[in-house]
């Protein structure tokens, strides 16, 4: 879907946006992110680092404004405008033409903890620079949530 609005975009400041997780995910990912070392390093190490910046939070402190696994989220690509709306979801749950996007995809570990109005640069696959914008977050039904290991 494309769609052009008037949403300002946040100013960047040079630095990546601020990330959130909750503690209830954090071992599942980790583990993600570990054993993805032999068919992806590079992507491995992109979401470990992104783990290693992450506030952590109890899962009942998660702000509802936040990707996490099991997120509806709309993102809008900068330079066209286009905005896509995915679920955030760990891989055996994976199912692109449901939009459902894993986390071990180098889309989902850059959306993994932002926030609403957050703004990131993301590489295509042709290795061209973009700037997307977080634009909406919901967050499932409890029993909607891929639970782990399920």
């Amino acid at each position: 879907m494309t769609s052009q609005t008037l949403n300002p975009v946040k100013k960047r400041s040079g630095r990546a946006p601020k990330v959130v997780i909750s503690e209830a995910e954090l071992n599942h990912i980790e583990a993600l992110a570990e054993g993805a070392y032999q068919r992806n390093p590079t992507l491995a190490d992109r979401l470990l680092e992104e783990l290693s910046r992450a506030r952590i939070v109890k899962a009942a402190k998660m702000p509802e404004n936040v990707v996490s696994m099991g997120s509806h989220v709309v993102y809008r690509d900068e330079t066209t405008g286009q905005e896509t709306s995915i679920t955030l979801v760990y891989p055996e749950h994976a199912d692109i033409a449901r939009q459902r996007v894993s986390l071990m995809t180098p889309i989902g570990v850059s959306l993994l903890g932002l926030s609403e109005g957050a703004v990131f640069d993301w590489n295509t696959r042709d290795n061209e620079r973009r700037t997307l914008t977080v634009i909406r977050v919901r967050q499932p039904a409890a029993a909607d949530t891929p639970v782990a290991g399920t």
